[in-house]
């Protein structure tokens, strides 16, 4: 018989409910979670043995958002949901970040977890619920996990942080940070910021650490009353303790040997040949060298760690706080808009930027509805980056996550479209890897739109830092290196400009880390970026004050709304001719704004001069260029300012007498016209006799009356 059990508490000024035992009863664990009209459902499922000779936790973290959760139908031809969205791979990296640190050591069972969304209020962001949700599910499937966490989510707004805000606070405010944890300490943090400091930051993680503990305390109690029994974890048996002892034995003297070397691709070699050696050692006293791929790892684990606590220097010989050397250039692409090659240490970026029009804005079909990003920022992880030979396909959840990093950093300090109205897309190809490619795409994006001509508020850099923490202390490291991450306890990723940060993400592979060692990271984060815009710098130390020669133009124009049909035309007719004519990419937008981008300027001009000429008002006593449209027995229709007519009555076609129309013009003919005056209907009334058809001068002054000429003359 199946339990069903309800567990609610008032949280950030809204009801949270969580819910078991009604639904998808067959999973290991499943929790209805309710966050005001937002639903999602979490399950958790394990296999109840591993794989032989599986040698890594497989874990997969699915979120997923039903496009009936909003009352939407799927765009596209097909009418299903298909391929997650950016927004659902992020959402399924920030689930994995802090719940994979809490599976034991050594488990190696395949766990799927799945959020589904069910239902979104368009006001509370399913993240945060879905997070507390997966966090339940596993707590009351009986697969080991070492939680419950929680998160939340925080904002400043008028100095004030609140929790949970809503998605219209979260426009108003200058942080958006979803900080996720155990009772014990914080495992994860992502955030955007606009320029705060390193207190506030820090503030802000507090206050979501402390505000989330009642939802740590409701998902145990619901445990209280519905957990399974939990499964058994089998120790390590004498064998395995015996092969960990040779490995040890026969592995550490060469694997030490080769950390010593500082370059990587023969300290890398070396590993492996120290590897080899104990393997072949281990098969020649009978024993089996492919159990001890883990532990192989377990002792490049110990050795590094220890030898950075006992001598305070790491693998490349630097000390904790060094950050390698950087060499920063722009304009390495003649043809791109802009460029920037970035290189530091053994890490490297190629940044380029690309500036369009609002006609390459990317439409995003979103559940809170479709909405257009004029920002862009794609970050590709090539294989022979790191020296290998691998698949090339579309871009997995690491390179998304890492672009959309390198995106919060960079948002901030981007100018508003009315201020630079132009379309920005930029790409980082990390060409070498060592170490924090994200960060580094963060500092080759800044130069590469500056290199473009984009006005940011300020440069903007960032730097990676790592923690190695035992019994015996614990050491925070600047620009880490990659071999440092892997083996490390903490990626602590911090970005901003000099006046503060404006993005940080950390993930802990430990139970937690404490407030202090946060203040010191972002301290000696501080100080690493600071030196890295300084290097930053020698390249360029600000935007450019134009855009390429090769990046469009555009300029902006204003007409009347009303007149938005006529620059548009029947079907389009107006605007498509006047682009086929100019070879402009021209932009109408609802509000009248009109933006018109070429790279050739007098092109744009002569658009500017069309459109200028259809939404102005004729005025009296002014001559203008036209051309005959139709003739008729009481004189022609002459089209002047864009598509607009107005009559030229026969006896206005010439000084002299006109006996048929014909006689003076014809249709296509290209005359000068000046508006004389209006009829009763409002139609224009025109005159050819008073302008001289050859200079456009106005010689009304020297002609006599209609038909004639002056008398005496």
């Amino acid at each position: 018989m199946f339990n069903y059990f309800r567990k609610e508490l008032d949280w950030g000024g809204r009801k949270l409910v969580l819910e078991t035992g009604k639904i998808a009863r067959q999973a290991d664990g499943a929790v209805l979670v309710s966050y005001g009209d937002t639903i999602v459902l979490c399950t958790a499922v394990g296999a109840k043995t591993a794989k032989p000779g599986q040698d890594f936790f497989p874990l997969t973290v699915n979120y997923q958002e039903k496009t009936f959760a909003a009352g939407k139908i799927p765009g596209g031809f097909f009418k299903r949901e298909g391929r997650p969205t950016e927004k659902e791979t992020l959402v399924s990296r920030l689930i994995d970040r802090p719940i994979r640190p809490l599976f034991p050591n050594g488990f190696r069972n395949e766990v799927q977890v799945i959020a589904t969304v069910l239902s979104h209020d368009l006001e509370n962001d399913p993240d945060v619920v879905a997070l507390v949700g997966c966090s339940a599910a596993l707590t009351l499937s009986g697969i080991p996990f070492f939680g419950p966490v929680a998160a939340a989510r925080v904002g400043l707004i008028n100095g004030a942080y609140v929790l949970n805000p809503t998605a219209e606070q979260v426009k108003e405010s200058v942080l958006d940070l979803v900080v996720a944890g155990t009772t014990e300490g914080v495992l994860m943090v992502e955030s955007e910021a606009q320029e705060l400091s390193e207190d506030v930051m820090l503030g802000a993680v507090t206050f979501g650490h402390t505000h989330f503990q009642p939802v740590i305390q409701a998902i145990i109690e619901l445990a209280e009353h519905a957990a399974k029994d939990p499964w058994a974890l089998p120790e390590k048996s004498a064998e395995e303790l015996a092969l960990a002892a040779r490995v040890d034995a026969l592995g550490r003297e060469g694997i030490t040997a080769a950390y010593q070397i500082r370059e990587k691709a023969t300290r890398y070699a070396a590993v492996g040949a120290a590897k080899k050696a104990a393997a072949a050692g281990l098969v020649a006293e009978g024993l089996e060298a492919d159990k001890a791929k883990g532990l192989f790892k377990d002792l490049e684990a110990d050795i590094v760690r220890n030898a950075i606590l006992d001598t305070g220097l790491r693998i490349d010989g630097r000390d904790t706080k060094t950050v390698r050397p950087i060499v920063a250039e722009v304009g390495l692409l003649p043809r791109a808009h802009g460029s920037a090659l970035f290189t530091r240490g053994e890490t490297q970026a190629l940044c380029v930027a690309t500036l369009g029009t609002g006609q390459d804005e990317q439409i995003i079909d979103a559940l809170e509805g479709e909405y257009r990003e004029h920002f862009m920022l794609h970050y590709n992880f090539p294989p022979y980056s790191v020296g290998e030979a691998g698949r090339m396909g579309s871009p997995g959840r690491r390179e998304i996550g890492h672009g959309k990093l390198a995106w919060r950093s960079l948002h901030p300090l981007l100018p508003a479209k009315t201020v630079f109205p132009y379309t920005l897309r930029v790409v980082s190809e990390i060409t070498e890897s060592n170490g924090s490619s994200s960060m580094a795409t963060v500092c080759g994006t800044s130069l590469a739109l500056m290199d473009a001509g984009v006005p940011l508020k300020r440069p903007v850099a960032g730097i990676a830092m790592g923690l190695i923490k035992e019994d015996k202390g614990f050491a925070v490291l600047s620009d880490i290196l990659g071999d440092e991450d892997h083996l490390g306890d903490m990626d602590f990723k911090v970005a901003g400009t000099e006046q503060g940060v404006t993005s940080l993400q950390m993930d802990i592979k430990i139970t937690s880390i404490t407030p202090e060692i946060m203040r010191i990271a972002l301290d000696q984060a501080r100080d690493g970026r600071l030196h890295i815009l300084g290097e930053m710098a020698k390249a360029l130390t600000g935007h450019r004050d134009d855009v390429g020669a090769t990046a469009p133009r555009i300029t902006v124009i204003n007409v009347p709304k009303e007149k938005i049909r006529e620059v548009i035309g029947t079907g389009g007719k107006v605007i498509r001719e006047i682009v086929e004519q100019t070879g402009c990419k021209i932009d109408i937008e609802d509000d009248g704004t009109i933006k018109i981008a070429a790279t050739d300027q007098d092109r744009a001009q002569m658009a500017i001069d069309r459109i200028r000429g259809i939404v102005a008002e004729p005025e009296i006593g002014v001559i203008y260029n036209g051309k005959v449209v139709k003739t008729a027995d009481f004189g022609a229709f002459v089209n002047f300012l864009g598509t607009r007519d107005g009559l030229v009555h026969i006896s206005e076609l010439s000084q002299g007498r006109v006996n048929k129309t014909s006689d003076i013009v014809n249709m296509g003919d290209a005359v000068k016209v000046k508006v004389i005056g209006f009829d009763d209907r409002g139609k224009v009334k025109l005159s050819m006799r008073v302008v001289d058809q050859a200079t456009g001068a106005d010689i009304s002054d020297q002609v006599g009356p209609k038909g004639g000429k002056r008398d005496g003359e």
